[in-house]
Formats: C-alpha cells, sequence, structure tokens
C-alpha cells in the first residue's frame, strides 16, 4: 500500500532529549498558581528585575506577590485561599 499523503516530514534535524535543554528550562521562570476563591489557574512570571512574581485572579482580581530570596521555597505551585 502507498502513503497518501502529500508531505513528507523530515526529523533529522532535531537533537535527542538529553543532549538539549527542555523548553521549560530555557523559558522565562513562573509558578503556578490556584486561585481558590474563583477556582481558576493562573501563571504568575518573575519580574523583569528578579524579585518577585505578581499577579491577579483572572475572575475576580484579587491581587497577589510572592517575594524571591534566600531561605524561600522551591515550590512551582501554590493555592491562593
Amino acid at each position: 500500500m502507498t502513503d497518501p499523503r502529500d508531505y513528507k516530514l523530515d526529523l533529522t534535524s532535531l537533537q535527542p532529549a538529553d543532549k538539549e535543554e527542555s523548553t521549560a528550562a530555557k523559558g522565562r521562570p513562573f509558578l503556578s498558581v490556584l486561585f481558590a476563591c474563583c477556582g481558576v489557574y493562573q501563571r504568575l512570571y518573575r519580574d523583569p528585575t528578579g524579585a518577585f512574581y505578581a499577579g491577579h485572579c483572572p475572575k475576580c482580581a484579587r491581587p497577589v506577590k510572592f517575594k524571591v530570596g534566600d531561605g524561600g521555597t522551591s515550590a512551582r505551585h501554590f493555592v491562593v485561599h
């Protein structure tokens, strides 16, 4: 049986995953936050100075700010009540 598709996908230029950093590791740092007030998730990105993560609930606009500093946590997921 022949292949009916009229295109060919060339993947030879892709690097194996172990030789290349993951896309998430290269991207901008973020926290995953669940706003319990409205039951929605939001990504909060670190500010350009690297001092904090800030944002607000996308439904009710409740503000939240996470400071970055020594003695903090390595957690990436939070629930805001």
